[in-house]
């Protein structure tokens, strides 16, 4: 493998784009890659449909507030639209739209039959009561059930959702259209959810891992991970991959960081999270910050919470072999170019989160079939198709010599193209 190079490591100058901007400069760069035709490009730089919707919510204290909701639709060549919902103070319609274009090329490298779509409320959930959290998301509901439909747009959770929101969502429309369990995925189980599907993000990101050690020939348990995010992506992660055999030496959540070289205790460390709902105060570590969290000496970085944390201004930073996206977009152009240059791999997140979604649609044929799967099925199937993508991606990247990323690109938009072909839409 090559070895990253020093921090002073010279990048080629990228200039600061947006999130939508971003994922649209990969497509334009895998357009040329692949001489896609230029009408075709032009149907996938924009979305199909955007929605933008006031939501009056009465809060606790009586009062009236606003809050803004965007679903966007991007592409449905390939099949409905499928995308999860983020409740966030930064979910604009420029992160939404952004998100709406990764799902559509994270379906196609998984070969799902879904397009991309994707929503978000501007809001604050932890400050925000369970009852404040049920009306909005069923005011969201309200406004865009109009483009949902069991084959036609399948929503699910994402930052600040979970299974409860979608129990919210789910029984909105089915007070609208009857009760429709396949119109969400991320469900409670005793509602027609699928086993597993809380793991399922974590588990595929673990899965990727352990492949691209097998690909170094490099046995996990000479790996040293760290993690940034220990929400429900980063702990099950975690979990997973300590199960694999991987040294989790650092991670961190919102309330601050943690690290031992030896390794973390996992198992001690989720009982203490149980209880102080934080990974802060844990004992069996030395706390650090995020910012140190990023620069820990590791083989394995793991950026599982926010998008954008990588940047041109702190990718000299990372003392990784290799970053594993687990956050969707959680690496900048700017910073992409920066590790790039310093011969740092990059696993794009287009497959290393692509584990939920991938769940999701297991979800979605089990309520459609009407008959629950068990979880060992749920896991192995999903560990046959991440192994699977894995490959593929691996294999047009030494084919092509390209990186990691953008052979994911080339394999997801070819796909995505040839539907919009054989549609006949050019």
């Amino acid at each position: 493998m090559t070895a990253p190079l020093s921090p002073e490591a010279a990048p080629p100058a990228v200039a600061t784009l947006s999130p939508s901007e971003s994922v649209l400069a990969s497509v334009r760069e895998s357009a040329e890659r692949i001489r896609l035709e230029p009408e075709a490009l032009e149907l996938l730089k924009t979305p199909w449909r955007e929605i933008r919707a006031q939501l009056p919510v009465r809060m606790d204290d009586r009062k009236l507030r606003i809050f803004e909701g965007y679903r966007v639709q991007h592409n449905g060549a390939r099949g409905p639209y499928k995308g999860g919902i983020r409740f966030h103070p930064r979910a604009d319609i420029d992160e939404v739209r952004a998100l709406a274009m990764l799902m559509t090329y994270k379906c196609s490298l998984m070969e799902l039959p879904f397009g991309g779509a994707k929503g978000g409320v501007m809001c604050d959930p932890t400050r925000m009561s369970e009852t404040e959290l049920n009306r909005l998301s069923r005011t969201y509901m309200q406004h865009i059930n109009m483009i949902l439909g069991v084959t036609r747009d399948i929503p699910a959770p994402d930052m600040g959702t979970n299974a409860q929101t979608m129990a919210w969502m789910m029984d909105a429309y089915g007070q609208m259209h009857g009760y429709t369990p396949g119109i969400v995925t991320g469900k409670p189980v005793e509602l027609g959810g699928s086993f597993g599907r809380d793991q399922a993000t974590g588990r595929g990101v673990a899965v990727c891992m352990r492949e691209y050690a097998r690909l170094e020939g490099i046995d996990p348990r000479d790996i040293r991970i760290v993690v940034q995010g220990y929400g429900n992506v980063g702990s099950w992660t975690c979990r997973i991959a300590n199960e694999y055999g991987f040294r989790v030496v650092a991670v961190s959540d919102v309330k601050g960081g943690l690290a031992n070289p030896a390794g973390i205790d996992i198992a001690a460390l989720d009982r203490w999270a149980a209880v102080a709902g934080s990974v802060a105060g844990f004992e069996g570590a030395e706390p650090i910050t995020n910012e140190q969290l990023l620069a820990t000496e590791c083989d394995y970085l793991v950026p599982a919470a926010l998008g954008e944390v990588i940047t041109g201004e702190n990718a000299g930073a990372i003392r990784a072999r290799v970053v594993v996206e687990a956050a969707n977009h959680p690496v900048t152009p700017a910073g992409d170019a920066v590790l790039a240059a310093r011969g740092i791999t990059v696993l794009p997140d287009i497959l290393i989160n692509a584990g939920g979604v991938t769940v999701s649609y297991f979800e979605w044929t089990q309520n459609i079939q009407q008959f629950r799967w068990a979880l060992d099925r749920v896991n192995q199937e999903l560990e046959v198709r991440m192994v699977a993508a894995f490959g593929d991606l691996m294999a047009r990247a030494a084919k092509d010599g390209t990186r990691a990323r953008q052979a994911a690109f080339d394999i997801a938009v070819e796909r995505v193209a040839r539907a919009i072909r054989l549609r006949g839409f050019v």
